[in-house]
C-alpha cells in the first residue's frame, strides 16, 4: 500500500507532499522539511531554555523524533504545528532530565536579515532615539522578560507561541492539546500579568503601551 493511500494527507499542502515522499522512502524530502523549519524550531527552543548550549541538541532530537513519528502525522493540523508540539515536548524532557528550570525566555539575535516578531517590537526607540529612550526601551524589555519568567508554564508557553511565533489561537490549542477558550484565557492572564509589571514604566512614557 502506498504512503499516500495509508496516510491521507492533503495533496494541496507542500508540506503534506514532502511528508508523503518521505514515507515513500525519499529521505531528501524530509531534509527539505528540516531546512524549511530548522530556524523557527531553533528560535522556539531558544526561547524555552536558559542554556543556549542545549539548543542544537534539542533541535536535532526534535527532528529525529519527528522523522520517527512521521507516520502518525495525518494532516489534520499544519505540519509546523505538529512539529512545534514535538519541539516543546522534547525541550521539556531535556530540561526535566537535567533537572533545570523549564521555559525561561532567552533573547535570540536575528541573523541574515530575518525579522523575528518579539515583545520588543512595539517598544523599540523611534527615529528620535536618545540615550534616555534607549535606556527606557531596555528597561521595558527587561521588565517583559522578568514578567515572562514569572508566569506559570502554560501561560508562558501560550503567550510565546502567540506573540513571538505568531500562531493562531486554534494552532496553539492544537499544539497544547487544550480548548481554544482555555488558550485565550491563558494568554489574557499572561498579558495582564506582564502589563502589571510594565505599568510603572509605561506611566512614565505617555503614549507608550504594550
Amino acid at each position: 500500500m502506498s504512503a499516500s493511500a495509508s496516510h491521507p494527507l492533503s495533496s494541496e499542502s507542500p508540506d503534506g507532499l514532502l511528508v508523503e515522499r518521505t514515507l515513500a522512502g525519499d529521505n531528501s524530502a524530509f531534509d527539505l522539511l528540516v531546512m524549511k523549519y530548522q530556524r523557527r524550531i531553533h528560535r522556539l527552543i531558544a526561547r524555552m531554555v536558559r542554556d543556549t548550549d542545549l539548543i542544537d541538541d534539542i533541535a536535532q532530537e526534535t527532528f529525529i523524533r519527528a522523522y520517527r513519528a512521521l507516520h502518525q502525522f495525518r494532516g489534520d493540523a499544519q505540519f509546523y504545528t505538529w512539529l512545534y508540539r514535538i519541539a516543546v515536548n522534547t525541550s521539556k524532557k531535556f530540561l526535566h532530565d537535567l533537572k533545570r528550570d523549564p521555559l525561561v525566555l532567552t533573547p535570540v539575535h536575528e541573523s541574515d536579515g530575518e525579522k523575528d516578531e518579539t515583545f520588543e517590537a512595539g517598544i523599540e526607540p523611534s527615529s528620535d532615539e536618545t540615550p534616555e529612550t534607549v535606556i527606557a526601551a531596555r528597561q521595558i524589555a527587561q521588565a517583559v522578560d522578568a514578567g515572562l519568567a514569572a508566569l506559570p508554564e502554560d501561560q508562558r508557553q501560550a503567550l510565546i507561541l502567540r506573540e513571538i511565533e505568531g500562531l493562531s489561537y486554534e494552532e496553539i490549542a492544537t499544539l497544547m492539546n487544550s480548548p481554544v477558550g482555555t488558550v485565550r484565557s491563558r494568554i489574557f492572564r499572561a498579558r495582564e500579568a506582564i502589563s502589571a509589571k510594565l505599568k510603572p514604566l509605561l506611566e512614565q512614557k505617555t503614549g507608550k503601551r504594550w
